[in-house]
């Protein structure tokens, strides 16, 4: 294959993958940086063939498995994806002559699903997190983990395969140090499966050991895709937090606000996620003479009209009199009910496990209701659970207190099923109703006890 990046002439689409001789560009920000003498660059990585950072990491996965046979005899890929990887499969596969089945969150934007299945994916649609989530049997980890037992199918597993930090460590690293002349002092990326930080940090470090590696991480039940809380990193491979320099959080607002300001005042047309990146980056990267920072940018705005929805409803007009009106998830009644879980989801009444831990110990004990199906619950649940599936909630099944001052916890795998659990309990009258955020998930990683049974 010849390319010429200087004509930018391309033999195939594949030409353009980035490397150090074909970089994605990275632009000065000059409104949105509060900064007199730091100099900060946003590293664009929707110039990426087929539109996000995550086509280095998927051209890197084929390349590997087809070096080690893993590819040929076995053309169909199946692989968990909140939507990036997936494209980027999707469209190497294209090139390659492979198939992609792809198990996602239902809560992944509507439009990427649209457009996964118009590049050919087989979409098996899941209630799972926005990333998927380790551990979680419904979930879209363990999907593809099923699926890929199959002696026609062959896993690349972006969350354990090397060559996802091993693309960044060839590809983003050396590409940052070169258009930087060696002067970058500070390196930003989101967290997510955490490749891009962990390959492109390695690589700057080897270089100079004076480069501070930050990584930016959402709140617990956040709404900004392919990014992870802090609870899920933990079940993350690739977070190694020990070669970073600092992390920090930040809020869906923040990220939604810095969203809107990029695209406004720099005209650069980021999505949430590299606002994120943005938002927690400055509240680290220090105001000094000769702080030369890049920040990765995900991938763009355009993926994410759902999102943008939810955050700026002021921007989605109602329909005029006579025209076809939105979806009715999408119109008023479905803006009111997500604004009505956003906000759920931020209150005190979402607590984490060592709070659970406290109520637990505490006189009255509260009743944890498990609102996953009875197959789920049987296979592992918390000590002392009762299960009463999120559907039959509402009716006020038998086995809840009568006593609608008791103190009650609502739990599933991964804490959304269970926070609408904890919004019905409420609309019953129960005055103490609490959700434990990333449900099981969060327990097990913390090595709670469970019963199985």
């Amino acid at each position: 294959m010849t390319a010429d990046h200087s004509a930018r002439v391309y033999d195939s689409m594949l030409g353009l993958l980035s490397s150090e001789e074909n970089p994605t560009p990275i632009v000065r920000l000059n409104r949105v940086v509060p900064f007199r003498h730091a100099t900060v660059y946003a590293k664009l990585e929707w110039y990426n063939p087929f539109g996000a950072v995550k086509d280095r990491v998927a051209a890197s996965m084929i390349r590997d498995a087809e070096e080690r046979g893993l590819l040929g005899q076995v053309n169909k890929l199946v692989e968990p994806t909140s939507g990036n990887t997936g494209m980027g499969l999707a469209m190497i596969g294209n090139a390659r002559g492979y198939s992609l089945t792809t198990p996602l969150s239902s809560g992944i934007p509507e439009e990427k699903r649209a457009v996964l299945r118009f590049f050919g994916v087989e979409v098996i649609e899941l209630s799972d997190t926005l990333c998927p989530a380790p551990g979680a049997p419904e979930g879209a980890m363990a999907k593809a983990a099923e699926i890929a037992e199959a002696a026609d199918f062959h896993q690349l597993n972006q969350y354990v395969n090397e060559a996802n930090p091993g693309a960044h460590y060839r590809t983003t690293g050396p590409e940052i140090w070169r258009q930087t002349g060696g002067r970058v002092t500070h390196f930003v990326a989101g967290l997510g499966t955490c490749g891009t930080i962990t390959g492109t940090g390695r690589f700057l470090k080897e270089k100079n050991p004076a480069v501070k590696v930050l990584g930016v991480h959402p709140q617990e039940g956040h709404d900004i895709p392919g990014v992870r809380s802090l609870i899920q990193l933990k079940l993350t491979d690739f977070y190694r937090p020990d070669e970073y320099d600092g992390q920090i959080e930040c809020s869906d607002e923040e990220a939604f606000e810095m969203c809107l300001r990029l695209n406004r005042e720099e005209s650069i047309i980021a999505g949430p996620s590299s606002g994120m990146a943005l938002a927690g980056g400055l509240k680290m990267i220090p105001d000094e003479p000769g702080v030369v920072a890049v920040v990765i940018f995900p991938d763009n705005v355009f993926k994410y009209s759902t999102s943008m929805r939810r955050h700026f409803p002021r921007m989605f007009p109602a329909p005029a009199e006579g025209e076809e009106a939105a979806p009715a998830s999408d119109g008023p009644s479905g803006l009111t009910l997500q604004a009505l879980l956003d906000n759920a989801r931020r209150s005190s009444d979402v607590i984490d496990v060592g709070q659970m831990e406290e109520l637990l110990d505490a006189d009255p004990r509260p009743v944890v209701v498990d609102v996953r199906t009875g197959e789920e619950f049987a296979s592992e649940h918390i000590e002392g659970s009762i299960n009463i599936p999120l559907a039959e909630l509402a009716a006020g099944a038998p086995g809840l207190p009568a006593d609608l001052s008791a103190p009650i916890v609502t739990v599933c795998n991964v804490g959304r099923l269970s926070l609408s659990g904890m919004l019905v309990l409420k609309s019953l009258g129960y005055t103490s109703v609490r959700n434990l955020m990333g449900g099981l998930n969060a327990w097990m990683a913390e090595g709670m006890p469970l019963e199985y049974g």
